[in-house]
């Protein structure tokens, strides 16, 4: 999550090692540095063995752990050279895509490896729990190698109001690749990160608003937080029952589309995600250099909007067939919304932190509710808080909000910014999509001074709505990487994909490639 300040739904927010073995291979890298970053999972799909792939990334991040040069990546999996091999030795004729390649996972989210799922806190350094979260257990079905895990902004960005996205107790702070020192947004930093560094061609995030869109943007890939109920949540430490998601995040809108395909699925275990099964497609399918034609696109311009790159990307949506509708709602409903929501995150952080927690196995770690997180960090307040304190954890634990109040925000906030927010502005402009820009360019990384964060923000709305939302590159401001958002009602996903990867292929490549 990355987070707003409270009382915005920041239009239309932010809040979501291991050693590994070391194998002599012959190189499996195309020309040139800036080849090496653009190699998508499409670009890698049958282009070599699977152990010569994840040797070829392991050495990558290898590289930039020595240099410090993103400190994307919190642990390696042990496993990944002997699963790549495993996979090489039972390939099938009828592989599919995902084959063989190899994946980075965000650290709030639970592998059955021997590496601990930490959310970036000491209080879980020993939560090694053998355990896939559901969405794991997925791509490793599809034949994927789990890589290692990412680091992230700590609890995904909730402890504190003051927090600095991309930074944790376990990991210390994550830079963005186009420039040392500068931010790589929350709380998906890591995954962003090392997506655009060329760490791994693919990783996963998760959002409760911004966390995936935003890091995505201000890293220059491309990042889709599907419908809330879409992918499971189980085993993925939570923030918020109602907001939180997992998404993938990648060099291509083809390659989101194809792990949406395999993540996407009902949970008997997760009841948001009852109607998955008979909502979820073949996303990669439904795919077209011609999705844009016909479709009616209310654009919004945002407050900070850059006019030069997003009205150029709005002539490219134009060009590929779009029709353009500018559209200017009424957005005070969201900022009001903005005192609901927190009334909700905070609530449902407590108890859905202390359902988590108990249900842990026998493996270490001794908290087992928010007060034992608070007090663990306040007995380690030298490696846990030398930036920022614990504010917002402590005013979850304090808060007192009744069931109707609880009850009441919510139905309150998913009014304002679903049926009377984005469905409504579909309607009222009859427009199938909303396109804005994600948010401003990243910001110079300050440590203990919080974010330097500056509008636009277009993740609010969709985050506590729970509709989809994709961010795809669109272009730069001074060498920094700016995204495109699309937006649309619930269980849109499979139309928003098309009409990213439309604009995507429309015409020249707009993702920044990071100096090597």
């Amino acid at each position: 999550m990355r987070m707003a300040m409270r009382g915005t739904v920041l239009m239309l927010g932010l809040l979501g090692g291991c050693a590994a073995v070391s194998h002599s291979l012959e190189p499996v890298e195309p020309a040139g540095p800036s080849a090496v970053l653009q190699r998508s999972l499409s670009d890698w799909a049958g282009g070599g063995t699977s152990v010569a792939i994840v040797e070829h990334y392991l050495q990558r991040i290898r590289a930039d752990e020595s240099s410090g040069a993103t400190n994307a990546v919190l642990a390696l999996n042990p496993n990944a050279t002997a699963d790549a091999q495993a996979r090489d030795a039972a390939r099938p004729q009828d592989a599919g895509p995902l084959y063989g390649l190899p994946i980075l996972i965000k650290d709030n989210i639970e592998t059955l490896d021997p590496m601990p799922t930490t959310a970036g806190s000491l209080a879980l350094a020993a939560n090694i729990t053998h355990r896939d979260s559901p969405l794991v257990a997925r791509l490793r079905a599809a034949g994927m190698v789990i890589l290692g895990k990412t680091n992230l902004s700590e609890w995904a960005n909730i402890r504190d109001g003051n927090s600095t996205s991309g930074w944790s107790a376990v990991g210390g702070q994550t830079h963005n690749p186009h420039r040392f020192g500068f931010n790589p947004c929350g709380s998906s930093s890591g995954s962003a990160a090392a997506v655009a560094a060329g760490l791994a061609p693919a990783a996963i995030g998760t959002e409760t608003d911004g966390s995936i869109v935003c890091p995505a943007a201000v890293n220059g890939i491309v990042g889709f937080k599907p419908t809330v109920g879409l992918v499971s949540r189980r085993y993925i430490v939570p923030i918020s029952v109602s907001q939180d998601t997992a998404g993938p995040m990648t060099l291509t809108v083809r390659d989101a589309a194809l792990l949406l395909t395999v993540m996407a699925g009902t949970d008997s275990e997760d009841p948001a995600t009852a109607a998955a099964d008979a909502r979820r497609v073949d996303y990669a399918a439904g795919l077209s250099a011609d999705g844009l034609r016909g479709v009616r696109i209310g654009v919004l311009t945002l407050e900070g909007t850059n006019a030069d790159v997003f009205g150029a990307a709005t002539a490219r949506l134009a060009a590929a067939g779009a029709v353009l509708v500018p559209i200017d709602p009424d957005l005070t409903p969201l900022r009001a919304a903005g005192d609901d929501e927190f009334i909700v995150l905070m609530a449902e952080l407590r108890s859905g932190l202390a359902a988590y927690l108990e249900s842990l196995p026998a493996n270490g770690v001794s908290v087992r509710s928010l007060d034992d997180v608070i007090a663990f960090n306040r007995a380690n307040a030298a490696l846990e808080m030398p930036f920022f304190g614990q504010s917002l954890f402590e005013e979850a634990a304090a808060s007192d909000v009744t069931d109707a109040d609880y009850r009441a925000a919510r139905e309150r906030s998913l009014r304002a910014t679903g049926a009377e927010g984005i469905d409504a502005w579909l309607a009222r402009y009859n427009v199938d999509l909303i396109v804005a820009q994600t948010n401003g360019p990243a910001w110079q990384t300050t440590l203990g001074a919080g974010d330097s964060f500056e509008p636009p923000s277009a993740s609010g709305a969709p985050a506590v709505a729970g509709y989809p939302h994709l961010t795809v590159p669109m272009g730069a401001v001074d060498g920094l990487p700016l995204g495109l958002s699309f937006i649309g009602p619930a269980w849109s996903d499979a139309a928003v994909l098309r009409a990213g990867y439309a604009f995507e292929v429309a015409g020249p490549a707009l993702r920044v490639v990071p100096a090597p």
